[in-house]
């Protein structure tokens, strides 16, 4: 929601001059907890405000003393990276008593602690809330026992709180995703994937538990992202006879040359009894009716381990800034909130709307009425086990609808992570509608050549963790070839185009449009699924592929920083691909915990690289040991990374000394991210039924005939909702020259990288979360879910 520009810079409106806020963490640990802190410390200095750890969560609470420190700024450094929560988390049962809550009230008085932001579940953050409502009466009996001054009830009269959803299984209804998520599920796709390899050798099945006692979240989302063959989850537990179902399709997909198989199964699972479905019951039942050599593995904690990944630093980055700032303007009478994330934007819910729904949601479990828990997940839980279901279990051919229509599928451009789960997607949820699916090797450059097959169900298997472009992909634009390309189509007799790429799809999405007035073969419904590590694409957020090059980026980036552990100060200046656009730079330096971040949006001149060695030179001299620099490729002509890392090594003699490291296209490689291969899989899903529903509607005659500009669209994420976009009206909003949108989300967080990196910069809170309600349905396009 748009905020009078008296809001823009915010330090001067906010200021948290006189307050004191406390961060803890709370329940069970999740990778981000960490980042988050970092985040609440920093941006709490940044306003003036005093900011206190309290250590060992409740407990450390109750127990005071040494327990609640006051925080500095260095001591929040070189935990970004590190996973689980440094400040420690204990569950306290003290605290849920009254005595407890009275001792843990008279803690925070003596330093005087009004503002918390506390970082857990829902059973962290109802007991926030209880705190809360009973603080004038705790406070009321504390003066009673002389305790505490009498005019300590005036001067601390309110408590405020603020929570952060810390979870690895993302069982907290209000947020499309929790801190800790992406993390667990990168965990899990580690595991799948090794385990697939040996799987393949010896033609076995494999039985893995993951966690989710009351959620089903991590093991829907990573049979999604790995294709599993089954998944079993708490809120939609099989129908009866599921034995006999499950065990046909293992055997059929043997029968179809697979030589493995996979079942997901989350620790919570029951069947439609509520009785508990276990690895051990689905092993034995698998040996005994099939035969297959099972194997059981059960992940346990290492899926709360390891670093996080850079969703989870990002998003609790964001999310601890967005707390401060909610404490900041928080009043006697505002209710306590979650900070939550809704598609790609920050939003503040009522903590008890959500701690409600969440509720809801185990008691329809419990008395048996699943469609309905599923429903109380979200649409995103509900958009995941639609996808599933469409993806994994293949209809009979009598089943399907026949519509006659030819549907082929391309890559355009550079290779990006996510592509080929796109891809298997499109083919499925295709041939699922009725339609004869084709691919096109190479492009348009391979479809001019003729080089278009028709591509059935199997053939797409095991596509989804496959980095790269398995059908091939090429820059070439159609425009020098149209006619060979209007020939090809008018041969194969295509009804519908889907294109998977980058700037130069969206580029020869245009071309075709404005050859719809000499070729009637371009005359179809087309759709275009933006797929570029760099991000550049107009007309969305977020891209296929970006995640995957970042998680690429930060872990090398931490890898080089720890390289200087023990060394002398260093500063690393390190280059990072995506053309003109600096996403990956930007967003990069925000998760890797960079000083500075050159790119080609802000301009920079010699004054401003001087100002950067000063500041880091300043820094160096008094707390940290090691500098971060991300220079994006294209940023300036002038200023290279040779330069760079030359300015630096002089500026900082006597100081540090620098080193340089080029990425290159390490960044664009590898397997794709669990992000990427679940966005790619469901906007592409989502894309198909658009052309379904366009091939319907411009059938006419006996013939497809489409020229109008909404036949013609870019499938985009924008804030919080999927939305088709006709490539046309995209022109207006797009550089051309350097290959950008000439509007970008993503610039709204630079100023967030300089405070953490303790620049005083203005900071524009316009975009800032603002205090919504829960919205059990909310509206039909935003079942978006970009956070997967």
């Amino acid at each position: 929601m748009a905020q009078p520009d008296s809001k823009k810079i915010f330090f001067e409106n906010l200021s948290g001059a006189g307050k004191a806020i406390a961060v803890l963490t709370s329940g069970g640990d999740a990778q981000g907890m960490n980042a988050a802190v970092r985040a609440v410390v920093r941006m709490g200095l940044y306003v003036g405000a005093k900011v206190y750890f309290i250590h060992e969560g409740y407990q450390g609470m109750v127990d005071g003393g040494e327990n609640i420190k006051e925080a500095s700024w260095e001591s929040v450094s070189s935990m970004l990276q590190v996973g689980g929560t440094v400040i420690g988390s204990a569950r306290c049962k003290e605290f849920r008593t009254h005595e407890g809550r009275l001792k843990a009230a008279h803690n925070l008085v003596q330093h005087g602690i009004t503002n918390l932001c506390v970082i857990g579940g829902d059973g962290s953050l109802t007991g926030a809330n209880l705190f809360r409502e009973e603080w004038s009466g705790l406070l009321g009996e504390l003066v009673e026992q002389g305790s505490i001054e009498a005019d300590a009830i005036q001067k601390y009269s309110a408590l405020h709180i603020v929570g952060m959803v810390g979870s690895i299984d993302n069982d907290f209804c209000g947020t499309d995703m929790t801190i800790g998520t992406d993390s667990a599920l990168h965990r899990i796709i580690e595991v799948v994937d090794a385990i697939m390899t040996t799987a393949q050798s010896h033609q076995r099945t494999f039985v893995l538990e993951v966690m989710g006692r009351h959620c089903g979240y991590l093991a829907l989302v990573s049979a999604l992202a790995c294709g599993a063959d089954w998944v079993l989850i708490p809120e939609m537990p099989p129908e009866d006879g599921w034995e006999d179902k499950m065990c046909q399709k293992l055997s059929a997909n043997r029968a179809g040359m697979k030589r493995l198989n996979i079942i997901i199964v989350a620790e919570g699972a029951i069947d439609r009894s509520n009785m508990p479905i276990t690895t051990d019951y689905i092993k034995n039942l698998v040996v005994k009716c099939l035969g297959f050599d099972t194997r059981v593995t059960i992940l346990g904690h290492v899926q709360r381990g390891g670093t996080p990944s850079a969703f989870d630093r990002i998003l609790a980055s964001r999310m601890g800034v967005e707390a401060v700032l909610a404490l900041l303007e928080t009043t006697a009478n505002t209710p306590a909130c979650v900070v939550s994330l809704c598609g790609n934007q920050s939003v503040r819910l009522p903590l008890m709307e959500c701690v409600q729904m969440t509720q809801e949601v185990q008691k329809a479990m419990d008395e048996k009425r699943f469609e309905e828990a599923v429903k109380l997940r979200g649409r995103s839980f509900e958009n995941n086990l639609k996808t599933y279901k469409l993806l994994a279990h293949r209809k009979p051919e009598s089943e399907l609808p026949t519509s006659n229509f030819n549907v082929a599928v391309l890559n355009v451009g550079a290779p990006a992570a996510g592509m080929n789960a796109a891809v298997r997607s499109a083919v499925r949820v295709g041939i699922s509608e009725g339609h004869k699916m084709f691919a096109v090797s190479d492009g348009f450059e391979g479809l001019c050549k003729g080089q278009i097959k028709e591509i059935k169900w199997a053939d797409v298997g095991g596509w989804t963790g496959q980095g790269g472009s398995l059908l091939g992909t090429k820059r070439t634009l159609p425009a020098k070839h149209v006619d060979k390309i209007a020939e090809q189509m008018r041969k194969h007799n295509i009804n519908a185009l889907l294109i998977v790429g980058g700037f130069e799809a969206f580029e020869s999405l245009l071309q075709l449009y404005e050859a719809r007035a000499t070729y009637e073969e371009f005359c179809i419904p087309m759709c275009m699924l933006p797929a570029t590590i760099s991000n550049n694409v107009p007309g969305t957020d977020l891209s296929i592929g970006a995640d995957t090059a970042l998680n690429a980026i930060v872990e090398t980036c931490d890898r080089i920083k720890q390289s200087a552990s023990g060394t002398k100060r260093r500063v690393f200046i390190i280059e990072t691909m995506g053309g003109y656009c600096g996403y990956l730079a930007s967003v990069g330096g925000l998760a890797a915990g960079a000083d500075a971040a050159y790119i080609y949006e802000e301009p920079f001149d010699i004054r401003d690289l001087q100002a950067n060695v000063e500041h880091l030179t300043e820094k160096m001299k008094t707390s940290i040991q090691r500098g971060l620099v991300l220079r994006n490729e294209n940023c300036n002509e002038n200023y290279t990374t040779d330069f760079i890392y030359q300015l630096y090594s002089e500026e900082g003699k006597g100081v540090f000394d620098s080193r340089k490291n080029v990425l290159g296209h390490m960044q664009q490689g590898g397997a794709p991210s669990p992000f990427d291969r679940n966005f790619g899989t469901k906007i592409s899903a989502k894309a198909m039924q658009w052309i379904t529903k366009k091939l319907v509607e411009t059938f006419r005659q006996g013939r497809v005939f489409a020229n109008s500009e909404d036949s013609c669209c870019l499938l985009g994420m924008r804030r919080r909702a999927l939305v088709f976009q006709p490539v046309v009206q995209l022109k207006d909003e797009t550089d051309f020259v350097h290959r950008i949108p000439k509007e970008q989300w993503w610039l709204k967080l630079r100023p967030l990288m300089k405070i953490l990196a303790k620049y005083k910069t203005s900071y524009d809170v316009s975009d800032a979360g603002q205090l919504e309600h829960v919205v059990r349905n909310r509206p039909r396009e935003s079942d978006a879910s970009v956070a997967m």
